[in-house]
């Protein structure tokens, strides 16, 4: 199997794809094979925006990905910007079709970077939550949070929700320019309670390290 990695966030508009982009060129650099997928994206009329990102930078940095189109990335797709769940009236989600997605696109990489939608607990079927993806393809996850007031609390909750999971994983705050309060009013609590503060833009090749030596990946090289 090869190695998975689950962008996840503490809400929508957090920067999941920014920062698979990121990911996507910083393996790339290193010479790894890199692929990618966002399973579901919704709030889709005729264009699926995440989609067409990230094929544009998988064509950039994976010659071998030339002929995948943006439905070879994005399986399922729902018009209403709402909840999978919500999106698709509560239709139950087609894994058979994700996973055929995968294995198309693990054809072609050594590292699947996989784009989740909204946050952990956002309801893809009357069933499934979106953190449930992360355990079904047997991924390590990176929770992507934000650098605004507020970001202590939504931090630590999705943490411990992947905590609970024994989902291996790691935390990058996506801080924006307007973010210039987290200095002060957020980062303290975190280096004061020994947690590693990564920041998207600046420590990329760091996150990419520890993301490519999580526990998961040994884990299934060792049951290959």
């Amino acid at each position: 199997m090869k190695k998975r990695i689950f962008i996840t966030a503490t809400n929508t508009d957090i920067g999941k794809t920014y920062t698979t982009k990121l990911l996507l060129k910083e393996f790339a650099s290193r010479g790894i094979r890199v692929g990618v997928i966002k399973p579901i994206e919704t709030g889709v009329d005729k264009v699926a925006h995440d989609g067409e990102e990230l094929l544009r930078t998988l064509k950039d940095v994976n010659p071998e990905c030339q002929k995948i189109s943006v439905k070879d990335i994005v399986p399922i797709k729902y018009r209403l910007p709402a909840a999978p769940f919500v999106s698709s009236n509560g239709e139950k989600l087609d894994f058979k079709k994700l996973e055929r997605a995968v294995e198309k696109m693990e054809e072609f990489c050594d590292v699947l970077i996989i784009e989740g939608a909204g946050g952990l607990f956002v309801p893809v079927d009357e069933e499934n939550m979106m953190i449930d993806l992360i355990s079904y393809f047997k991924a390590d996850a990176l929770l992507v949070t934000h650098c605004s007031l507020g970001c202590i609390n939504d931090t630590l909750l999705s943490k411990k929700a992947l905590q609970d999971r024994k989902i291996p994983h790691i935390v990058a705050f996506n801080c924006r320019k307007n973010d210039d309060s987290f200095s002060i009013v957020s980062e303290p609590y975190f280096l004061k309670t020994n947690q590693k503060v990564l920041k998207v833009s600046k420590d990329i090749d760091t996150i990419c390290d520890v993301l490519y030596n999580l526990s998961s990946y040994k884990k299934n090289k060792v049951e290959q």
